[in-house]
């Protein structure tokens, strides 16, 4: 029974220190990927792109915006965004058409009384009437 107990622990240290090496191998990935121009993210969410990298005080300036600076530790930064890839377009009768405006999305049997003819004026006399009924 105790040569069982002896195998599961070290099965344990064993999944312990695989899982660490990994963690490692994924965070020197990352740390490859690093120079100035990658878009990255923080692990607190924040986006933005390395402008400077200060390998003394691990320290990354990040452009958040034009003009607008954060100064993060290196570790803080878990996430190298990579570009979207561009997928050809589909033919546009493939795609479903979205209206501009909700008054195509009435209908009259739902009980609505917009028409695409209404003019701006009987637009406001409706509106007005239909005030007055809630009173």
């Amino acid at each position: 029974m105790s040569i069982l107990l002896f195998v599961m622990l070290g099965v344990f240290i064993f999944m312990m220190f695989r899982r660490n090496k990994k963690t490692q191998q994924q965070q020197a990935e990352l740390q490859s990927k690093f120079g100035p121009g990658v878009e990255v993210m923080t692990s607190f969410g924040l986006f933005g792109r390395i402008v400077d990298i200060d390998e003394a005080d691990n320290k990354v300036t990040l452009e958040l915006s034009p003009g607008n600076l954060a100064t993060v530790h290196r570790q803080a930064v878990t996430k190298v965004i990579e570009p979207a890839v561009e997928t050809p377009a589909e033919p546009a009768a493939a795609s479903p058409v979205v209206p501009d405006d909700a008054s195509s999305l009435t209908t009259p049997e739902t009980g609505s009384t917009a028409t695409g003819a209404e003019t701006p004026e009987e637009t406001l006399k409706r509106l007005n009437d239909e005030g007055k009924k809630d009173s």
